[in-house]
């Protein structure tokens, strides 16, 4: 019995948060109805209250799982280029393409900060950061970046790929805009390899 209703729950917060993508995208944060919302997946008001608290708790949740979603496929990218340089480098890129994609530049980029506040302090960015910190202190003690705190140089790799993915988003000309973020991204990044002697 308890375990049929903890995965109705499950289901049901499923559901919803399916939905909100849809129609955060579509939409928008703002123009989205939860009325809509909740009866193009058969449920309640009260499933959405009980599951997210309110709409900005279920924004919340589906801006934690594309931002998770966004981490695991530029961690793939930067995988799949080789050595830890050349996979943090494309790592970073690739977070900044993302910004063309339409769900994560309405959701992540332009509502999330909107209604969210700060996105280097959302707990799906906090994971990002461990990761690339760690990046760093691989890379540090193979010696192929300088000395530098690692935590230091893995927040501004984060804030510059964030930066320009807020960028991209909010241009007029995201397509235009693209290869110049990758670029400076790049020859930002590139000023903490260690040089030889």
């Amino acid at each position: 019995m308890v375990k049929r209703r903890v995965e109705t729950m499950e289901e049901n917060r499923r559901r919803l948060i399916a939905a909100a993508r849809r129609a955060f995208t579509e939409k928008g944060y703002a123009a989205a109805s939860m009325d809509d919302l909740t009866a193009e997946v058969g449920l309640t008001r009260g499933a959405l209250y009980h599951n997210f608290g309110d709409k900005r708790g279920l924004l919340a949740a589906v801006v934690e799982q594309i931002d998770m979603e966004m981490a695991s496929r530029a961690q793939e990218i930067g995988a799949r280029a080789g050595d830890g340089w050349q996979g943090l480098l494309a790592e970073g890129a690739a977070y900044i393409e993302m910004a063309l994609d339409p769900e994560v530049q309405r959701i992540v980029l332009l509502d999330g900060p909107a209604v969210l506040g700060d996105p280097s302090q959302w707990p799906s960015q906090s994971s990002c950061l461990q990761a690339t910190r760690q990046t760093a202190e691989r890379l540090i003690a193979q010696g192929v970046l300088k000395p530098v705190d690692p935590e230091a140089a893995a927040r501004l790799l984060n804030g510059a790929a964030l930066n320009a993915a807020l960028w991209i988003a909010a241009s007029d000309e995201p397509q235009h805009v693209l290869p110049k973020a990758v670029e400076a991204f790049g020859a930002l990044a590139a000023g903490l390899l260690k040089t030889s002697a």
